[in-house]
């Protein structure tokens, strides 16, 4: 019996580790030997889990954001967290600010390591030096954050079997989806990021058309579908179920647009849409 993990070995935003028991119970529905294709596979939770309770099911995983180069990588993220550790030691406590020269010494510490080597997990090391759930993807971007000491004690376990049995590819979720539509009993893992939540260490742009195109892929088939409260996509739904004959009301009126700045880093477009019926 290989081992199951109930969390992915490195941070992902959105992971699924607090449905992952009632996600196994979902899957006792469908017998051992089901086609599953998860299109948003973000850090392979799903797939793993979906693996090792079928093992004779086909599991198509597709990495986009490249969670596998992430994992190849770990035993050299462990030792730049171990440098950032043995630099911290005693002098901060835990969660609380990294200030001064030590904060200094440790960008220079990520910059070194990202021009010797050309590569450093940002989201991982987010995780260990910036505030609880605050990911940024650049020494840059994190020079803008205070710094906080919650780098692990210990470092990420390699977990060489996590990915063991899946087909992976990379690719946009609907060329995958119209790889695969067609087979008959073919399961849907459908965890896409959710809407109104930031998106900004996925390697996409997401807009609100691009979250409802998602939901093309549910028509027909069985699915397992993941999202928050967050999004009111059920809401919305629900709305437009009742209002079919709506249609698109904005159809052929005037859009008239206002760039509006609330701070230096923040902004927000202001929109008028007005038409005029035929009296």
């Amino acid at each position: 019996m290989r081992k199951m993990y109930l969390s992915a070995p490195l941070p992902f935003v959105g992971q699924k580790r607090m449905l992952a028991k009632e996600f196994m119970k979902v899957l006792e529905q469908y017998p051992d030997g089901t086609l599953f294709v998860d299109l948003f596979g973000g850090s392979g939770l799903l797939s793993h889990i979906t693996k090792s309770l079928k093992p004779h099911s086909t599991v198509i995983y597709n990495d986009f954001d490249n969670y596998r180069f992430r994992m190849k990588h770990i035993p050299q993220t462990n030792q730049l967290l171990a440098d950032i550790r043995e630099m911290v030691g005693n002098s901060v406590p835990r969660h609380k600010i990294i200030k001064g020269e030590l904060r200094e010494r440790i960008f220079s510490r990520i910059e070194q390591e990202e021009n010797s080597t050309g590569y450093v997990d940002f989201i991982t090391l987010s995780s260990s030096i910036l505030f609880s759930m605050k990911y940024k993807l650049s020494v840059q971007d994190m020079r803008k954050e205070a710094l906080y000491n919650n780098i692990r004690k210990t470092g990420y376990p390699e977990c060489t079997d996590y990915l063991e049995g899946l087909e992976i590819v990379s690719c946009d979720y609907k060329e995958v989806f119209n790889r695969y539509k067609d087979i008959p009993g073919v399961v849907f893992l459908v965890d896409p990021p959710y809407l109104s939540t930031d998106v900004g260490t996925y390697n996409m742009y997401w807009n609100m058309a691009d979250y409802l195109d998602v939901l093309n892929v549910l028509k027909g088939h069985s699915y397992v579908y993941f999202t928050s409260n967050k999004s009111s996509i059920l809401e919305l739904c629900e709305w437009i179920g009742k209002n079919r004959d709506l249609g698109n009301p904005f159809e052929n009126c005037t859009k008239v647009e206002f760039n509006a700045h609330m701070n230096y880093n923040s902004s927000y477009t202001d929109m008028m849409l007005y038409k005029k019926e035929a009296a």
